[in-house]
């Protein structure tokens, strides 16, 4: 026991026996500092300074941006900026799929592929259940103003180019030439066919965005071009495409070359086709193809 004590004593003198720390000049061996430290006043010291270290460097990492430096931790401005980037193009990504089944249709139209076009079996099916006795059928009163406003129309009105023609502006004239076959509703010719000399520019009427760049049986090589409030223009019987689809393209912009392709082509020539809201319009009433 009593020699438990000494030892406790002797650690404790040990730790309060006073010592100085004297700072000499090299040269003249003046003293410049001194202190008077004890081995305890040293280990409190070290001790404080390691716990305020590590505070510091706790504080650093947890609420600065170094934290960013040090390998394992993700930058927050990264992380926010790849979370926009994932839901921009997710919103990218169901656009461009609706317009591809926008640009498919208005191909399989085109190309005559109408039988391909996607419908819902089962509401013809549901439909053709249904028993007619069941089906009220007598108009209602809209229904018969509507019939008495059609009535008053020409039956043609559909195509009348002061309804259509809203949207129309300022049109670039594709080629230059000769007009072979006019714009005639009555035939069903919704065209205007230009005489060419083979492989001359065709050119786009106006700035757009190329929705149909492909060749087809009938018509040869035919490119479609959406410029913008519902007005498209159609280029067919070309001998090459200088387009692609999608391709952005501005009004004078060589986008094919004439040529005879197609079966129903006769010689070198555009067939040059214009509709605004989903109706034909005659071109020469906005181009002047000849001057």
């Amino acid at each position: 026991m009593k020699t438990k004590k000494k030892k406790q004593k002797k650690i404790a003198k040990k730790l309060l026996n006073k010592y100085r720390l004297v700072i000499l000049n090299e040269d003249t061996f003046e003293e410049q500092i001194s202190f008077k430290l004890t081995r305890l006043n040293v280990f409190v010291l070290v001790m404080f300074g390691s716990l305020v270290l590590i505070s510091l460097t706790t504080f650093m990492i947890a609420f600065t941006p170094l934290r960013e430096y040090i390998p394992g931790y993700s930058s927050t401005t990264l992380n926010l900026k790849a979370t926009r980037i994932a839901y921009t193009t997710d919103s990218l990504e169901q656009a461009i799929r609706v317009n591809d089944q926008y640009y498919n249709s208005i191909k399989k139209v085109l190309s005559g592929d109408v039988k391909s076009l996607d419908f819902n079996k089962d509401s013809i099916i549901a439909l053709a259940k249904l028993d007619p006795s069941e089906v009220d059928l007598m108009p209602s009163e809209e229904d018969m103003k509507l019939r008495e406003e059609v009535l008053g129309e020409d039956k043609y009105s559909v195509f009348q180019t002061a309804k259509n023609t809203t949207n129309i502006r300022s049109l670039f004239p594709p080629v230059k030439g000769s007009i072979t076959a006019k714009f005639d509703k009555q035939q069903n010719h919704f065209a205007v066919d230009i005489a060419v000399a083979k492989d001359a520019p065709v050119k786009a009427v106006a700035d757009g965005i190329i929705i149909f760049a492909e060749w087809t049986a009938m018509t040869g090589y035919v490119i479609i071009i959406e410029h913008g409030d519902d007005l498209l223009s159609v280029y067919k019987h070309n001998s090459s495409l200088s387009k692609n689809q999608g391709d952005l393209v501005i009004a004078g912009e060589v986008v094919a070359t004439a040529g005879s392709t197609g079966e129903l082509s006769t010689g070198p020539h555009l067939h040059f086709e214009l509709w605004s809201n989903g109706y034909a319009n005659n071109p020469t009433d906005f181009i002047d193809f000849e001057n």
